[in-house]
């Protein structure tokens, strides 16, 4: 008996790609808005957002997710005391069932946060757009670029929307959807107790040690959490953590440089500035006109 093939079905395609984002705005940071005929998404990923979509205004937070629909006007702005981070991404895609997340306001879990970081992982590799320039209207590639990461990028988006749409369409369906092992649902939710007790403990200085005995984890098992998840050690995501949350502070422009060393527990201004540039490959004066030369531009 010959074998026969199937067509697989493809309920939601993403036909392009128009923009890929992540932006750290300052905490008065204000956009006056604009419509185009393709999706447009915004996820915020730190700080909180007021959002206008059409005639309607809504306040975004962490993990919160809107979805413009084509020719919708829509403005932003920041709400003047903590500074956001967003990523938007903006795409065509003339599936049926995109009809679902109009007028739609989500949030995202752990999976699908992860899906957004891999898109950004791979638009940094592929395209040689800053991702924090508002003012681009054309990704441009660079001239090598990694086999697949347009592809994947497209699929990661794909995976985000599917993902939402069942997860939002049918919650009775989240352990099949998500199968998990014993040991897969402990190390998460060891992991999720180790980020809790390193944001918990910004403020000073952790070691290795510490950290296992607190949580009551091997440095093995420790060490491979954050391999697996951000391909990196405890000390140096928690050193991430830190330098993260100077920024936020820069760009909320209520403490100066040495308020917000002394803050985070680092020893000495200098120590802080080393750490911040070898994260961000800028000294914090660097980064904060950096951010301002933005907002400025975004006032004109």
């Amino acid at each position: 008996m010959p074998y026969e093939s199937i067509q697989l079905e493809q309920p939601i395609v993403v036909n392009k790609i128009v923009t890929i984002h992540y932006f750290e705005y300052m905490s008065d940071f204000k956009y006056p808005g604009e419509t185009h005929n393709f999706w447009e998404i915004l996820c915020v990923d730190k700080g909180e957002l007021e959002v206008v979509a059409d005639e309607k205004e809504f306040t975004l937070r962490k993990d919160q997710i809107i979805f413009h629909k084509p020719n919708e006007f829509h403005s932003l702005k920041a709400n003047g005391k903590i500074a956001p981070n967003l990523f938007v991404i903006s795409f065509l895609c003339h599936s049926r069932y995109m009809q679902f997340f109009e007028n739609k306001i989500l949030y995202i879990n752990d999976n699908e946060r992860q899906l957004i970081a891999q898109i950004i992982v791979e638009a940094k590799k592929t395209f040689s757009n800053q991702l924090n320039d508002p003012y681009f209207e054309k990704l441009l590639r660079y001239d090598n670029i990694p086999f697949g990461s347009e592809q994947l990028i497209k699929i990661y988006l794909e995976s985000i929307l599917i993902q939402l749409f069942r997860r939002y369409n049918s919650r009775d369906q989240l352990e099949m959807i998500y199968p998990n092992t014993i040991k897969r649902k402990n190390d998460a939710a060891t992991f999720h107790q180790i980020l809790d007790y390193l944001n918990n403990n910004i403020q000073g200085h952790v070691t290795i040690e510490q950290i296992c005995r607190d949580n009551l984890i091997g440095r093995s098992q420790l060490q491979s959490l954050f391999s697996v998840k951000y391909g990196c050690g405890v000390i140096d995501y928690f050193t991430r953590l830190k330098v993260d949350m100077a920024k936020q502070l820069v760009r909320d422009n209520h403490m100066n440089f040495t308020q917000i060393a002394d803050y985070l527990g680092y020893s000495s201004i200098h120590y802080f500035s080393r750490q911040f540039k070898k994260t961000t490959g800028m000294t914090p004066s660097e980064y904060s006109s950096s951010i301002k030369v933005l907002s400025e531009k975004e006032r004109r």
